[in-house]
């Protein structure tokens, strides 16, 4: 009987005793998942769906809102930003020359900004939209699933969601991923 319970202690010290590794085992291999994804790859459950159906005001000093009808006809990007966000004054340049060169139509869902913060910007930094739609609330750009300021839109000619980006589109971005999407879109 004195062997099984000096057994069975022997088995609950080292179980003890390995517990902590096996703990620490775990987070690195979560901690090493985490750091291998790409942050800006976020899944879109919209993806390949029609854009939610929604009707926005134009941002003050503009004429032309944003809603889901505009969103069919012809391939465009559909850009959530806001005056208060760092990384949308990063991305506003490359959004200006491809309005510039005529690259593809751009329209602007204006995130949770103060109407007059939003028409000081588009006026003192160019407006690349072709439409913008005011977002006071909110509520559109999580119906987009928006998870934060700024994400990118590429939507079909038949008003689908056919690509997700997020964070600020850089030349890159736009060389790489974007581009021969929407020239593959408009075949």
């Amino acid at each position: 009987m004195e062997d099984s319970s000096e057994t069975q202690s022997l088995w609950l010290r080292r179980t003890v005793m390995l517990l902590p590794l096996g703990i620490f085992a775990g987070l690195a291999v979560m901690l090493g998942w985490g750091l291998s994804r790409n942050a800006q790859v976020i899944p879109s459950a919209l993806i390949g769906k029609q854009v939610p159906d929604f009707s926005l005001p134009p941002v003050q000093g503009r004429s032309l809102g944003l809603s889901s009808a505009d969103l069919k006809g012809e391939v465009s990007l559909v850009n959530v930003f806001a005056s208060w966000c760092t990384a949308c004054r990063e991305e506003h340049p490359v959004f200006m020359e491809l309005k510039r060169i005529g690259a593809v139509p751009i329209h602007g869902i204006n995130y949770k900004d103060r109407p007059h913060d939003a028409a000081k910007w588009l006026d003192g930094m160019g407006d690349p939209y072709t439409r913008t739609g005011a977002d006071l609330n909110g509520r559109v750009s999580i119906d987009w699933g928006v998870y934060g300021v700024p994400e990118t839109f590429v939507v079909d000619r038949h008003g689908r969601i056919a690509f997700k980006h997020v964070g600020a589109v850089t030349p890159e971005v736009y060389r790489e991923r974007l581009a021969p999407l929407i020239a593959e879109l408009r075949k």
